[in-house]
């Protein structure tokens, strides 16, 4: 087992929910050989085509990514670990944050088609397309901006990738709808977690509406502006809106998650071109986080 490759006892928790063998050709016989390189690449950032020869052709490693990453494949398996930890109580739904982080771009991930890409085999789009690839320029040049809300215990429970240029509080609404942990006894996902803590850029009236309509505790800053625009608004302007200082406190949680997802070269700075896949890049991320013990 080289530096950075799935542990025993990582594997036996991911293989359980990998797609099966089905009918005749064997496609998919080696697995963790092949999930080892993706997570080396993941790792190290290297092309493609530099991937060591231990870890078989690097043309398979590719192209079982992009399928996967087109598929929805990744955020199945996500899901499902996720659902693991769940029923083993390793989920902390008592304080979950959510915050964004900006990836700068490679030269390489410019350019792609404008011919909107299909799900190899199928005649649909790949889940997560974006026909604006998930691309724009802001004071850093090209980047891309991934959106998530963290658990307590310092991994993601969903995330979205958009343009770096755009902002945090009109995406806090999609991201927290993305959060579904499935549970293994049936019926409904959990998609929500008992308390919320962002920071000022999150506070608006129509995010703190959506929180309390879903019953969701939170813990947002007030900027000053807001503060001052509803004092001159007097009555009308509505009650001041509470603070916690010391919940506040532990939304360093998912600055250190973040800085857990951007050790991982591949997610510190974006080198696919298709936003699908660098949503797969990222999510392959997260599941190698929930896999830790």
């Amino acid at each position: 087992m080289g530096r950075g490759d799935l542990s025993d006892a990582e594997w036996a928790r991911l293989k359980l929910h990998l797609p099966r063998n089905v009918g005749r050709g064997g496609r998919w016989k080696c697995h963790r050989r092949v999930i080892n390189g993706i997570l080396f690449r993941l790792r190290t950032g290297i092309p493609w085509r530099d991937l060591p020869a231990r870890f078989g052709k690097w043309q398979t490693a590719y192209d079982r990514h992009r399928r996967w990453s087109a598929d929805g494949t990744w955020e199945k398996i996500l899901r499902a670990v996720q659902a693991d930890a769940d029923a083993q109580g390793r989920i902390d739904w008592s304080m979950a944050s959510v915050d964004s982080t900006v990836c700068r771009a490679h030269q390489h991930a410019a350019g792609a088609r404008r011919r909107p890409p299909k799900v190899p085999g199928r005649r649909v789009r790949p889940a997560h397309h974006r026909d604006d690839e998930g691309l724009g320029r802001s004071r850093g040049g090209l980047t891309a901006k991934v959106h998530l809300v963290g658990e307590g215990g310092l991994r993601p429970l969903a995330l979205l990738i958009t343009p770096g240029q755009w902002g945090d509080a009109p995406q806090m609404i999609p991201v927290l709808d993305s959060v579904r942990v499935p549970r293994p006894g049936g019926g409904h996902p959990r998609t929500r977690p008992d308390h919320l803590s962002g920071d000022r850029a999150y506070s608006s009236r129509r995010n703190r509406r959506y929180l309390r309509r879903r019953q969701i505790k939170h813990t947002i800053p007030e900027p000053r502006n807001q503060q001052a625009n509803r004092r001159r608004q007097g009555s009308a302007g509505g009650r001041p809106t509470g603070f916690d200082r010391e919940r506040y406190a532990r939304r360093n949680e998912v600055e250190r998650l973040i800085g857990k997802l951007k050790i991982n070269r591949a997610v510190a700075m974006r080198f696919d071109k298709r936003a699908y896949i660098f949503h797969g890049t990222v999510t392959i991320a997260a599941i190698r986080l929930w896999l830790r013990a």
